[in-house]
C-alpha cells in the first residue's frame, strides 16, 4: 500500500479518531511541537519532537463496540464521535492488524452461534465490546469478550472455532458487564482459555498485563517514553524514589536498577496485584507496592517527615490534583519526573510547580499517537535551592 493510499480511510470524519491522518506524518509532529512549545515557553524550551519510523497500526490496545443494524446483522466498530451509534468498520491505520482481523471473525461467528448483540436501548442481548491486547515483544494475544450475561450458549463449541482461525490467540476471557452503562467493562470475569493475562517485555523487563490493568497502547514508543524519563532524572544508587499512578509497576520496575529503592503508589488494586507479580517475576528486590491514593499516601510520609529523591508522576488526561502536587511539594524532592499526556492540564500543573520552588530544567515529546492531536510529554522539574 502506498504512502498515499494510506491516508484515506472511508470513516474518517465520522470516527473522529484520527483526524490528523490527511496530513503528511511530518507536518503533524512539527503541529505539535508548536503546539507544546507555545503552552510551555514560559517555563522553559521543549527539545524536538520524537516521531516514529512507522506512525501506523501501533495500537497493541483496541477496543470494538458491536451492535446491529436495521436487518438485524451484527456491526462492530468505533462509536461515531459524539454518539453512541457504532461504525461498522473492518480495519483501522491505529489498530494492530491482527486484533482487527480477530475483531471480524468474531463478528462473522455470532450468526450461526445464534449470539445476539447487546441492545443499548432495551438492555437485552449477549455481546457488548470485544477488548483485544497483543503484546509487541511476545506476541501474545488476550481477547475479552464483553457481554451483557454470564449466560454463554455453546461457548466452548465457540471458543473452539474462534482458536482455529485464529491459533495465535494465547488467552480468552469473558467479563460480564449486565449494568446500563458506558463503561465498557464490568466487575465479574471467567478466563474460558489460557491464562487470563498476557506478558510483554518493555525496557527489558517482562509485565503481566491483565484484562482492566493500565498499560501504554504504543509499545515502540513507550519505551522511548521512559528511556527518556530515565535519562531526564539522572539517578544515581542512593536515591529513594516514588513513583505515583503506578500503574502495574512499568516505571517502578525500569528506574529500580539504578536507585536505591522505589515505592510504586496505585488506586487500582488490579494493577496492584499485577505489579506484585512483576516484581517478583523480575527478581526486584528494592521495589515496594502500595495500594492506596498517591496523594494521601504522600501526604502521610510528609506528615511524618519523611522525605524522597525524585518523585516519578504520570497522572491521567485530566492531570495531577492540588492535593497531590501539595503533597509532592511537602515531600521536598529534588527532582519531579512529570509524565503527561494532555499540554494543556500540563502548563496548568507546571504553573503550580514554579510557584512553590520548581523550575523547569527539560521538556520533550514523544508522539505515542500519530494520526492523532494527542501527545506525551517528559518533563524534568528540579527544585530551587534558596539561600
Amino acid at each position: 500500500m502506498s504512502e498515499s493510499n494510506k491516508k484515506i480511510c472511508p470513516v474518517q470524519k465520522k470516527c473522529g479518531g484520527c483526524k490528523l491522518l490527511p496530513i503528511p506524518y511530518s507536518e503533524q509532529l512539527q503541529k505539535k511541537q508548536k503546539r507544546v512549545s507555545s503552552l510551555l515557553s514560559k517555563y522553559g524550551r521543549v527539545e524536538k519532537i520524537i516521531g516514529m519510523d512507522n506512525p501506523y497500526y501501533y495500537r497493541n490496545k483496541v477496543h470494538a463496540a458491536f451492535d446491529h443494524d436495521r436487518k438485524g446483522n451484527a456491526i462492530s466498530g468505533i462509536y461515531e464521535e459524539g454518539s453512541h451509534r457504532v461504525i461498522n468498520i473492518d480495519s483501522c491505520y491505529l489498530e494492530n492488524q491482527k486484533a482487527d482481523d480477530i475483531i471480524v471473525t468474531i463478528r462473522s461467528l455470532l450468526k450461526s452461534f445464534k449470539l445476539k448483540t447487546y441492545d443499548e436501548d432495551t438492555g437485552y442481548g449477549f455481546l457488548r465490546h470485544v477488548l483485544i491486547r497483543t503484546a509487541h515483544s511476545t506476541g501474545q494475544i488476550m481477547v475479552v469478550l464483553v457481554t451483557g450475561t454470564p449466560i454463554f450458549p455453546s461457548k466452548n463449541n465457540f471458543i473452539k472455532v474462534l482458536r482455529s482461525k485464529h491459533p495465535e490467540i494465547t488467552t480468552i476471557v469473558q467479563n460480564i458487564n449486565d449494568k446500563r452503562t458506558s463503561m465498557i467493562l464490568g466487575e465479574r470475569q471467567q478466563v474460558l482459555y489460557g491464562r487470563g493475562y498476557i506478558e510483554d517485555i518493555l525496557c527489558g523487563k517482562k509485565f503481566r498485563i491483565s484484562p482492566k490493568s493500565f498499560y501504554q497502547v504504543n509499545s515502540v514508543q513507550t519505551e522511548i517514553l521512559y528511556n527518556k524519563a530515565v535519562e531526564f532524572a539522572d539517578l544515581n544508587e542512593s536515591e529513594e524514589v516514588i513513583d505515583a499512578y503506578c500503574g502495574i509497576g512499568t516505571i517502578s520496575l525500569v528506574v529500580a536498577e539504578h536507585v536505591k529503592s522505589v515505592i510504586g503508589v496505585e488506586l487500582n488494586d488490579d494493577a496492584v496485584k499485577d505489579a506484585i507479580i512483576n516484581k517478583k517475576q523480575n527478581s526486584v528486590g528494592n521495589v515496594k507496592f502500595i495500594n492506596a491514593d498517591a496523594g494521601k499516601f504522600m501526604s502521610g510520609l510528609a506528615e511524618e517527615g519523611n522525605r524522597c529523591n525524585v518523585v516519578f508522576m504520570d497522572p491521567p488526561r485530566s492531570g495531577s490534583t492540588v492535593e497531590f502536587m501539595d503533597s509532592v511539594v511537602s515531600m521536598k524532592p529534588d527532582k519531579v519526573v512529570y509524565i503527561s499526556c494532555e499540554p494543556e492540564t500540563l502548563a496548568r500543573d507546571l504553573g503550580y510547580f514554579t510557584k512553590h520552588g520548581y523550575k523547569m530544567d527539560r521538556a520533550v515529546l514523544v508522539d505515542m499517537f500519530p494520526m492523532t492531536e494527542n501527545v506525551e510529554c517528559v518533563v524534568l522539574l528540579s527544585k530551587l535551592h534558596t539561600k
